[in-house]
């Protein structure tokens, strides 16, 4: 079931945050940056992983450790966007084909992984490049039924946990 909350993804109660990326993206915008800075061995990962698998856009990842202050964590990879077109560009657009794709991977891992409660941002809407009224439909669309709690975080507050 889908919840709209206004908060920070950042102090989400919730067991897992999932966002949008690419395909060997460097994390160095938006909320991956954000993650980043807090799970800096996330991204060490999530290298040796695409490396690996060679991941295509509409893929899911999980990563679940520590943070930088200690408290464990799950993050949900969620491969919107489209892979940079060459060494050292910023990744590529997302597109609502691999949204649909990486929610319908999503909603499975919740399933696999039991997962309770799931906090999502305005996915694909940043850096992504999407428009919120073309991806909240999908949302609602793959997720509606899905297994556990999802806080959309569909208004950002810096600093304020969501209730």
């Amino acid at each position: 079931m889908l919840h709209p909350v206004t908060g920070d993804i950042l102090l989400t109660k919730a067991e897992a945050i999932a966002h949008g990326i690419a395909p060997n993206d460097d994390f160095k915008q938006g909320l991956a940056l954000a993650l980043r800075e807090r799970f800096p061995s996330m991204v060490k990962d999530y290298r040796h992983w695409c490396h690996a698998q060679k991941p295509k856009p509409g893929q899911v990842w999980i990563w679940s450790g520590v943070g930088a202050d200690g408290a464990p964590a799950r993050v949900i990879n969620l491969l919107t966007q489209e892979p940079a077109s060459g060494a050292g560009l910023h990744p590529g657009k997302a597109t609502l084909a691999n949204v649909n794709h990486s929610l319908h991977a999503l909603k499975k891992l919740i399933v696999s992984e039991g997962l309770k409660s799931v906090a999502l941002p305005r996915l694909a809407t940043g850096v992504g490049g999407l428009d919120w009224k073309e991806v909240h439909p999908l949302l609602h669309k793959v997720l509606d039924d899905a297994t556990c709690e999802i806080y959309v975080y569909a208004t950002y507050s810096p600093g304020v946990a969501a209730e």
